[in-house]
């Protein structure tokens, strides 16, 4: 693995801010030119570049990305869609999963260990590329909160599911339906009850200061204390820092943190999501290059084809059951919630973590590459001629 160095982070940095600039001025999403940027690079031997792994994004960029997000979700406005988000997040899921993994199954004949590791992988959408794309979009209100929080939501049930699929691929053991739920709820319980404790330790000491910069210090600790001790416990971490965030956004600024210390919060953390993202979807960028492969093109297009199809079977059916209460989703962020379900660097993650010698696990990464690349590139590029196009981002702004 090449060394993560100081001059390769200021490079991409450099890079990722002037695509910032040329985006702004030339009106288009800054991800989609962070990740057209990042495929350029991959054509000039002289610009060192970072070995994309995991941990990589596991360790480093995900706690940042959606500690930032959960600082802003407002409890009182989740709460209203807490029950559409979590039956998305955790029916919705399973059925995009099982089509997908069926359809890579009977379609393209891969074995069915293949396509249900694939099916569940990318089956969550992903925080980071929806948050991401939903920020610059300008997009506000219940439709904000729906899609992020679900997105936000889903990597506790896909954890589960994943690690359910590689089980069953190593092993001949039978793995009973009480044992797949009650490892979901571990997973899911534990990273949420991990979270918690943090939050509630970290307000308390927050408490305790009213100097911005040690306030300052004690999120970052929160941010990536709760992610790594959630994962020490192998639980969701996602889960664990989105549970601390929310707790400090929402509970912070009653007498836990100064308002000097609220403002340098917000922006510190605004600022490290910024370098976060540039940073993934530059090698994102990088990675798709070099991964693409023709002979793989055909499976590629059918898995973007059964993604879709499984984000739509995720969406519709389950949006149906609440058709008639208080937690009903518009016709219309159904649609979004659809076409908005991005991929990216979660998936990546899972699929750079297959064990080495698993069959089918370069396949498997390249056809992931390819939906993540379609998923940037062509949704994150048409999201937002479609929000105005059903009125949304005139509505909500």
């Amino acid at each position: 693995m090449m060394e993560l160095s100081i001059a390769k982070i200021g490079l991409l940095l450099v890079i990722a801010a002037f695509v910032a600039m040329l985006a702004r001025r030339f009106h288009f999403p800054y991800t989609v030119g962070l990740l057209i940027a990042g495929i350029g690079m991959a054509f000039f031997p002289f610009i060192p570049t970072i070995e994309l792994t995991k941990e990589l994004i596991f360790t480093a960029l995900l706690p940042p990305l959606i500690f930032e997000a959960a600082l802003f979700l407002p409890w009182k406005e989740l709460k209203q869609v807490m029950p559409s988000t979590i039956s998305i997040a955790s029916i919705g899921l399973l059925f995009s999963a099982v089509v997908t993994g069926l359809g890579m199954f009977y379609l393209l004949d891969w074995p069915v260990y293949a396509a249900a590791v694939f099916g569940v992988l990318i089956a969550a959408t992903d925080p980071v590329s929806v948050i991401a794309t939903f920020k610059e979009a300008g997009v506000k209100g219940n439709l904000k909160i729906l899609v992020e929080s679900e997105s936000l939501f889903n990597d506790g049930v896909a954890a589960v599911l994943f690690g359910l699929a590689i089980t069953l691929t190593s092993s001949t053991q039978t793995i009973s339906v009480v044992s797949i739920v009650m490892n979901m709820g571990y997973v899911i319980g534990g990273g949420l009850l991990a979270g918690i404790a943090v939050g509630i330790v970290g307000l308390f000491v927050l408490s305790k200061t009213t100097d911005h910069l040690i306030e300052l210090t004690f999120t970052a600790i929160g941010a990536y204390g709760s992610f790594m001790l959630a994962e020490h416990f192998h639980c969701s971490g996602v889960l664990a820092t989105l549970a601390t965030g929310v707790m400090v956004g929402n509970l912070g600024h009653i007498k836990a943190i100064s308002t000097r210390g609220n403002e340098a919060i917000e922006n510190f953390w605004e600022f490290a999501a910024f370098i976060a993202n540039s940073i993934i979807f530059l090698l994102i960028g990088v990675y798709e290059a070099k991964r693409f492969d023709l002979n793989l093109l055909m499976a590629s297009v059918c898995a973007i084809v059964l993604v879709l199809l499984g984000r739509m079977v995720a969406i519709y059916p389950v949006a149906a059951l609440f058709r008639n209460t208080r937690y009903h989703i518009p016709a219309t962020y159904q649609h979004i919630m659809v076409w908005g379900g991005l991929r990216g660097a979660l998936a990546l993650a899972l699929a750079l973590g297959l064990p080495n010698d698993m069959v089918y696990r370069s396949q498997i990464i390249t056809v992931t590459f390819v939906v993540v690349g379609f998923s940037i590139l062509v949704q994150g590029i048409t999201i937002t001629p479609l929000l105005r196009r059903f009125g949304i981002l005139k509505t909500n702004s």
